[in-house]
C-alpha cells in the first residue's frame, strides 16, 4: 500500500487530466493490435504505430483496438483525441492501481478492472489493470503488459465461432468481460489445492515455515479480495444501464457473468475463513504438541516422587546404635537390592495405573 501511495505521489499538484504514467512498466514496448470484423469479413493486424486504428472510429464493421504497456503516454492521447475520450477517462488510465469501476460517458462506457494470472514458477498470483471502452462500432483495451486471458475470445472471433461476429461490440466487451471473471476461478482452484496442503501441514507437523505459509496466503486473499468485491458493483452497473450501446441481449449475457460474479466472491470469502481458521490451527497444534511433551514430562516427574521419598528416607544418615529408631535395612546384607527391587515395583504399579486410567 505504502509503495502504491509513494507512485501516486509523482502526480501531486498537477492539473487534473494530466497525463502521467503512474505504476511499473511491465512492458518493455507497447504492443498495438486490432480485429475488425462482421459476420462475414475479418482483419487481424499488429501495427506499429497508434495512427493506422484511427479509420476505424466510422467504420461500420466492428473493431477491437489493443494496447499492451502503457508507459508511451504520447500513444494514449492520441487515441483519446481521436476518439473524443475525455482527459480524466486517460488519466485513470494510465493510473493502474485504479478500484474495478464503470462510468458511463453517453458516448462511450468506460470499464478499469483487474486481470489475474497465476504464476505457476514462483506459484504467486499477477495482477494488472485493464482497462476497457465501449463505443458504438468499437472497443478499446488497455493492458500493462504482453500476456492475457483474451485467447479464447481471439479464436472465436478467427474462427467465427458462437454469435460473437454476428454481434456487437457490446458483445465483444462482454466477452472480454466474461473471459477475465473466468480466469479468477482458475485462480481460485490453484488456491484450493495450496490450502488443502497448507490443512495437511498443520495436522501433521506445523512449523514455521508454515506459519510464513499461512501468511503469506493471507496477504493474497486480501489483495484478491480487493480486485474482486468491486467487480460486483462494476458488473451490475454496465447490467443496469440504460445507455443504448448495450442490447437487451448483451444484457442476459451480462447477467450471467454477473452470477459468476457472485460464486468467485462466495469463493473468496470461504478461503478468506479457512486461512483465518488456519491460524488457529497451528496454534492448537504447537499448544497440543507441547502439551504432549509436557504430559510425558509429568508422567516422569510423578513416577520418580515416591522413588525419591524412599531413597530421600535411606540416604538420611543416623546411626542405628545411637537412635531409638532402628533401621535394619542398614545393616542387612540383601537391603540395597531389596530396596531398589521396591522402588522397581512402584514405579510398575504406578505406570499400569496410568495405563489403566488412559493417561499414556
Amino acid at each position: 500500500m505504502a509503495k502504491g501511495i509513494r507512485k501516486r505521489s509523482t502526480k501531486t499538484g498537477l492539473p487534473p487530466g494530466t497525463l502521467v504514467h503512474v505504476g511499473e512498466k511491465k512492458a518493455e514496448s507497447v504492443k498495438i493490435s486490432y480485429f475488425d470484423y462482421d459476420e462475414r469479413n475479418f482483419q487481424e493486424k499488429q501495427v506499429s504505430n497508434i495512427e493506422e486504428c484511427f479509420p476505424f472510429k466510422t467504420t461500420p464493421t466492428v473493431t477491437w483496438i489493443n494496447i499492451d504497456g502503457l508507459h508511451d503516454v504520447e500513444i494514449i492521447e492520441k487515441l483519446g483525441k481521436q476518439f473524443d475520450l475525455h482527459p480524466l477517462l486517460l488519466e485513470d488510465v494510465l493510473h493502474t492501481e485504479q478500484r474495478p469501476k464503470y462510468e458511463d460517458f453517453d458516448k462511450y462506457i468506460f470499464i478499469v478492472l483487474r486481470m489475474l494470472q497465476y504464476n505457476e514458477q514462483i506459484h504467486d498470483i499477477e495482477s494488472e489493470q485493464v482497462s476497457l471502452i465501449l463505443g458504438t462500432n468499437f472497443v478499446i483495451s488497455f493492458q500493462e503488459r504482453i500476456g492475457d486471458v483474451f485467447d479464447s475470445v481471439r479464436e472465436r472471433l478467427r474462427n467465427a465461432k458462437g454469435k460473437i461476429r454476428k454481434m456487437g461490440s457490446d458483445y465483444l466487451a462482454y466477452a472480454l468481460l466474461d473471459a477475465i471473471v473466468d480466469s479468477y476461478f482458475a485462480i481460485l482452484e490453484k488456491i484450493g489445492e495450496r490450502i488443502e496442503s497448507m490443512e495437511e501441514k498443520l495436522v501433521v507437523n506445523p512449523t514455521e515455515k508454515t506459519l510464513q505459509l499461512i501468511h503469506n496466503m493471507k496477504r493474497e486473499m486480501i489483495s484478491l479480495r480487493k480486485s474482486i468485491w468491486p467487480l460486483r458493483e462494476v458488473i451490475s452497473g454496465v447490467q443496469r444501464s440504460e445507455s443504448s450501446l448495450i442490447s437487451e441481449t448483451t444484457g442476459l449475457y451480462l447477467r450471467d457473468v454477473y452470477d459468476h460474479t457472485i460464486q468467485v466472491i462466495d469463493t473468496v470469502e470461504s478461503f478468506r475463513d479457512m486461512v483465518s481458521g488456519m491460524l488457529d490451527i497451528y496454534l492448537s497444534s504447537i499448544s497440543n504438541k507441547m502439551n504432549a511433551v509436557m504430559k510425558v514430562l509429568t508422567i516422569i516427574a510423578t513416577i520418580f516422587i515416591p522413588l525419591t521419598f524412599i531413597a530421600g528416607i535411606y540416604g538420611m544418615n543416623f546411626n542405628p546404635e545411637k537412635s531409638p529408631w532402628n533401621m535394619p535395612e542398614l545393616n542387612w546384607y540383601w537391603g540395597y537390592p531389596a530396596v531398589c527391587l521396591v522402588m522397581a515395583v512402584v514405579a510398575v504399579i504406578m505406570l499400569v495405573f496410568f495405563r489403566r486410567r488412559k493417561w499414556l
